[in-house]
């Protein structure tokens, strides 16, 4: 009785209750992919070839990649209203990049998967013209390709730090396995094998170091499917079992150490987080969420507030009170919470 009337009172309350709210997406495909360029400039992606832009916070416009209407594109960067480069993940040609430079009236194939046992999971960048792109493992090791003309043209990394545990893979859920900081620090997290991993790179992805995190592994479906970093040293992982949404295992781990080693710090709502962004324009903010819902920390993920229980897939903020989340069946919302950053 008293976690019933606990639960009727955390739903009831205004910050609850006005977390997020619902802009229209115009279509019913399951979107991942999210990159918030200001508070006016954002676009979105995922299945089915869709992709949607909105120039001004308020309305979106949906459009499909032509040739791409099979493709899942599970991950998106935006420079700014009018260049994006999209990434789809799937088996061998089915991960793909694409890239337009006119708000998406045209798109242009940069690179397919030439590995048919290959399976991209997600891209990030540092600036405009230099990115990063994260993949399964083909052949034991996983799979970095870096690109430095705005994702035109992309080059394999070899490196022995990339060497893959058996069974060990990432998560296409939210385009967040993978991250980037400051001119040079970028990290991917994995899941699957007997221990959640997070690998750092210092040098833009040529040579890659890996620790272990305290997040439940050991099954397909378990293991890290998030990280995020305020700057080198200061960072939150995030993840869970996607099969088990309300599991009450640990879901996320919080470094000071850039990633080399971490310390549990359970997030709120308790469950499946896909994704964890820190808050641009904030000190030690950051938000989760994922089908369990969403919460936020001020203090670099020492504590949660839980935001809201509306499964999504991934967030992503322009300042302390406009960001916006994608989810299941088309999900589009924008924040409407407290500011945040505030103690």
């Amino acid at each position: 009785m008293k976690t019933a009337v606990l639960m009727m009172a955390l739903a009831a309350s205004p910050a609850m209750a006005q977390s997020w709210q619902p802009q229209s997406s115009g279509i019913d495909s399951e979107l991942r992919g999210l990159s918030v360029v200001s508070e006016t400039v954002a676009w979105a992606s995922g299945a089915k070839g869709r992709v949607l832009r909105t120039v001004d916070g308020k309305i979106w416009k949906a459009m499909t990649v032509p040739g791409a209407e099979k493709l899942d594109f599970r991950d998106i960067h935006a420079v700014d209203a009018n260049t994006a480069i999209i990434m789809s993940a799937g088996p061998g040609d089915a991960s793909r990049v694409y890239r337009t430079t006119d708000g998406g009236e045209t798109w242009k194939l940069a690179l397919t998967n030439p590995d048919a046992a290959g399976f991209w999971d997600a891209i990030a960048f540092w600036d405009s013209r230099n990115g990063i792109m994260f993949g399964d493992a083909v052949n034991g090791a996983f799979q970095v390709l870096v690109t430095a003309d705005g994702g035109a043209s992309w080059q394999p990394v070899t490196d022995p730090g990339l060497a893959a545990l058996a069974n060990e893979g990432a998560f296409a859920a939210s385009g967040t396995c993978l991250t980037v900081s400051g001119n040079n620090d970028a990290w991917f997290a994995t899941g699957g094998a007997a221990n959640a991993r997070v690998f750092h790179s210092a040098d833009r992805g040529r040579t890659w170091r890996v620790s272990v995190a305290p997040l439940p592994a050991g099954a397909p479906a378990r293991g890290i499917f998030s990280v995020g970093f305020r700057d080198g040293r200061h960072g939150i992982a995030a993840g869970g079992d996607y099969k088990e949404t309300a599991l009450a295992e640990v879901n996320g781990a919080r470094t000071e150490d850039g990633g080399a080693t971490w310390s549990a710090a359970p997030i709120l709502p308790a469950g499946y987080m896909s994704v964890v962004v820190p808050v641009k324009g904030t000190l030690q903010s950051y938000v989760a969420a994922g089908l369990a819902g969403s919460g936020y920390s001020n203090d670099d993920g020492k504590s949660w507030t839980v935001l809201d229980r509306t499964p999504m897939n991934t967030v992503g903020f322009a300042s302390p009170s406009v960001g916006w989340a994608v989810g299941p069946k088309g999900l589009l919302m924008k924040y409407a919470g407290p500011v945040l950053g505030k103690k």
